[in-house]
């Protein structure tokens, strides 16, 4: 969906920056910038301040105004570079794992915020998990800056219907010169849930696993259990290791069951806790997008496959949970 975002910018004349929220976020971005402001004006980017005559000959030199004051006063110059070429020109910065850097993020909403007011065309485009995102918003260390991003658009993407993965499969094989059986291209759509990243994990997996020009259902199977290893360790893992352990321990108590749980057979699980104890961490892993409420008193697993990763993983998260 970034990639997405950043076509459409390119499409209006826009400028786009492609970083990731990990470490070092901002002064990464302070380097995109400057390469921009140099590509935009190739000018030579130091000046002369000082000239020694013979006797003591040296010339020094300094970084032009625009390139050592911060971050924000850069994106202003280069939006001002962008504007005499195109009055309808702007920036777009996206950013994908808002989960690895929030203190970076806020740093970055906090200079988007400012050339907002000064009615700049810049755009900030935020991607992560949504509890990830729950986070951000629910951050309370700067206000001003949280209620910024509480007022942005926010989207949350849904799962892509299982007759166009199918679809989707199938042109993409064949446009590569490539076929694969009826069966084969049903178990593969059936396998990602609609869930996007595993579109791409099924997809990429079973391409590699067949060693001929048709996609057969063996080769399926292999990539499938390709996909659900890689999506434990990408996407399950990552999620857990934010939870409590007695969101972990709830969790756990409903992966006892082949289907949706009953919230009384959570709680009996849990050591026959109270229903309000128990609705407390059924409300946080709602808000954590960890599970779906199916229907009155039932709950069920929002990401695909997690039932089974901790079944598989259930020891090495000390998760035994009593009871039947």
């Amino acid at each position: 969906m970034l990639s997405e975002a950043d076509d459409v910018a390119l499409q209006h004349g826009w400028l786009h920056i492609d970083e990731t929220a990990t470490t070092g976020l901002v002064s990464r971005l302070d380097e995109h910038v400057t390469y921009a402001l140099e590509q935009e004006d190739p000018r030579p980017r130091r000046r002369v301040t000082g000239i020694a005559l013979p006797g003591n000959i040296g010339i020094t030199a300094t970084l032009t105004p625009e390139l050592s004051v911060g971050l924000r006063r850069k994106i202003g110059a280069l939006l001002d570079r962008l504007a005499e070429r195109d009055p309808n020109s702007g920036l777009m910065i996206t950013v994908d794992e808002v989960q690895s850097g929030i203190a970076d993020l806020r740093e970055v909403a906090v200079i988007t915020q400012h050339l907002i007011r000064e009615d700049r065309n810049v755009a900030l485009v935020l991607a992560g998990l949504p509890s990830a995102v729950s986070d951000l918003l629910r951050n309370d260390v700067d206000e001003r800056v949280m209620t910024f991003l509480r007022r942005a658009d926010k989207h949350v993407l849904v799962d892509v219907p299982v007759a166009e993965v199918q679809d989707a499969f199938d042109e993409t094989i064949h446009a590569e010169g490539r076929t694969i059986d009826g069966d084969a291209l049903a178990a593969a759509a059936e396998a990602t849930f609609g869930y996007p990243f595993l579109i791409q994990l099924v997809g990429y997996h079973m391409w590699r696993a067949s060693d001929s020009d048709n996609i057969t259902l063996a080769d399926v199977r292999v990539g499938i259990d390709a996909a659900r290893r890689r999506m434990g360790s990408l996407v399950h893992e990552t999620a857990l290791a934010d939870l409590s352990d007695l969101d972990k321990t709830f969790l756990a108590a409903m992966s006892r069951d082949d289907g949706a749980s009953r919230m009384k057979d959570i709680r009996h699980r849990m050591g026959d806790v109270s229903p309000q104890y128990a609705n407390t961490y059924r409300e946080r892993l709602l808000a954590a997008q960890m599970i779906t409420q199916v229907s009155f008193g039932k709950v069920d697993f929002a990401l695909p496959y997690l039932r089974t990763y901790l079944r598989e993983h259930r020891a090495s998260y000390g998760l035994l949970p009593d009871g039947d």
